[in-house]
């Protein structure tokens, strides 16, 4: 196939900016075209071995699905997976998988390799593109595609799994592999910082590559977590410095530099300072992607509008009430879940899908909730497994962030990392209470000097606003006061080397039901349990 002239190609891109603002304009076409995704799904999963003999049938009513099919996990689907990885076809999907995106999920969480079959990828394909023409819907040009675009991910390089005679399976994370299945025209004319670069398995080595081959690059677009892409542009800063040409920004290096988007976690934390490494004009453009799916992605100026769901790319979506959530009986939850048509705005849900990677009503673990419905436009809140309910209090990840964030920007606290983990304590009285043990690493050099005790009083206030559960355990004198540990510079970044979980795509939970993180933590610092 011939690798045409980035002019082409780019002017082909211009045209579809136009096609693709005619496409956002259709606000209640995304219910319909869902049936259409699910009917097509169930025909090709009905051929399998393990969906035929689950009782799926190509023709089955949406009611019959519902109540028919059960939700799944990782836990109930990797047997199958397993003979998939072993060169076993026709298994989950049709045909034979050789590739497995490998979805280590939040910290301390178990390995998951997620069939990335070649209908699964073209989603995935699919899913960039759009992503990136919904932007320049809202830039109003397609300018980013006459540079280069930096991906900021894990290594390209296949871990080679167990395999059969005369069948091979390998493994990488989903941005590892995105990079290997470009078209040729977009390797040869976008793709940075190229594929040699990529594989490396260090994340410093990356960054050298990285620094060595795109300073003399036109970079308009840098892709990768929101973490991951501050540690970047930190440690370019630094070596910039060294080589005596200090600089203020990225744009300074790349005067284009137009865009940035994020993926894999809240930028709340971080935003201050990437608008600070990156430069004034870049502006964010927010994405929401899994290894299961390509789910939403950002289509107005507007942040707090909640992201897009992407209902026309080959995945049909399902949302079970969290009320309704229990991970100790999953699978009689099935009849619970809704279709994007019944879904219903300020609830919380948790996130299932069926793809063309053979996951059908799978539970992903993701909490959503959405702003509107017509067109369908959510937000991320949480994970299911990263919550605390340790005392009935039901505080999700995303109310975490935001109140972290609320305390520290009003007192222009810089957040590095933070962990928050339940606390059981004794009273004057030697009766037991509940409370959360924040663990908080902030930059050093700020204006005022924070104190624990000062910013768990605002923490305290900002979760019993924002959480009516939260503020009636605290009324109930269930939990008490928020304690809040300031550790030193380098613990958390210490705890993730150890892990060998230091790198782009590593996700660090914020918040966990128990304390396998807090007291890793307490160990590296020396704190005793109160």
């Amino acid at each position: 196939m011939p690798v045409w002239p980035k002019s082409f190609h780019t002017f082909g891109l211009s045209l579809k900016t136009a096609a693709t603002e005619w496409k956002l304009r259709r606000k209640r076409a995304a219910a319909v075209g869902q049936e259409r995704t699910r009917r097509h799904l169930l025909g090709r999963l009905a051929t399998t071995e393990h969906w035929r003999n689950a009782g799926l049938q190509p023709k089955m009513s949406y009611a019959e699905f519902q109540s028919r099919v059960p939700l799944q996990t990782y836990a109930s689907l990797a047997p199958a997976i397993e003979r998939m990885r072993g060169g076993e076809p026709n298994v989950l999907w049709p045909g034979v998988c050789a590739l497995f995106g490998l979805s280590s999920g939040t910290t301390k969480g178990e390995a998951k390799y997620i069939p990335a079959t070649e209908n699964l990828l073209e989603h995935f394909r699919r899913g960039v593109r759009d992503a990136l023409l919904y932007y320049t819907v809202r830039a109003r040009h397609a300018g980013i595609f006459r540079g280069r675009h930096l991906l900021l991910g894990s290594s390209s390089k296949l871990t080679t799994l167990g395999g059969t005679a005369g069948h091979q399976a390998y493994a990488a994370e989903l941005s590892g592999i995105l990079p290997l299945v470009l078209p040729d025209w977009a390797e040869k004319h976008l793709y940075e910082p190229g594929s040699t670069i990529a594989q490396a398995a260090d994340w410093d080595a990356l960054v050298d590559g990285i620094v060595g081959r795109t300073c003399r690059c036109d970079v308009t677009v840098i892709a990768g977590v929101p973490k991951w892409v501050a540690q970047f542009a930190t440690e370019l800063y630094a070596r910039y410095a060294q080589s005596g040409q200090p600089i203020r920004d990225l744009q300074q290096i790349w005067p284009n530099l137009e865009v940035f988007v994020h993926s894999g976690a809240t930028i709340a934390p971080f935003a201050a300072e990437l608008h600070a490494l990156l430069g004034p004009a870049v502006k964010f453009h927010e994405t929401y992607v899994a290894t299961e799916a390509f789910v939403a992605t950002q289509d107005t100026d507007a942040p707090a509008a909640g992201l897009r769901l992407m209902a026309d790319l080959g995945v049909f979506f399902e949302f079970l009430p969290l009320s309704e959530f229990d991970d100790a009986r999953v699978s009689q939850l099935g009849a619970k879940a809704v279709s994007l048509d019944a879904a219903q705005p300020g609830v919380d849900y948790a996130l299932i899908v069926t793809t063309p990677g053979g996951l059908v009503r799978y539970v992903m673990e993701d909490v959503v909730r959405f702003i509107t419905t017509a067109p369908p436009r959510l937000i991320h809140r949480g994970r299911t497994t990263l919550r605390l309910h340790a005392f009935g209090e039901n505080v999700l990840e995303r109310e975490i962030v935001e109140a972290l964030v609320a305390v520290c920007s009003r007192n222009q606290w810089s957040i590095v990392n933070f962990h928050v983990a339940p606390l059981l304590t004794n009273n004057l009285t030697g009766q037991q209470r509940g409370r959360h043990e924040w663990w908080v690493e902030l930059k050093a050099g700020t204006i005022s000097t924070p104190t624990g005790p000062q910013i768990a009083g605002g923490l305290d206030g900002e979760l019993q606003r924002c959480n009516p559960d939260y503020a009636a355990k605290r009324k109930a004198g269930i939990l008490d006061v928020p304690f809040v540990r300031l550790v030193m510079p380098g613990v958390f970044e210490h705890w993730q080397r150890y892990q060998q979980r230091w790198g782009a795509q590593h996700r660090f939970g914020r918040c966990r039901n128990d304390r396998s993180i807090a007291d890793d933590l307490a160990q590296i610092t020396n704190f005793a349990r109160d």
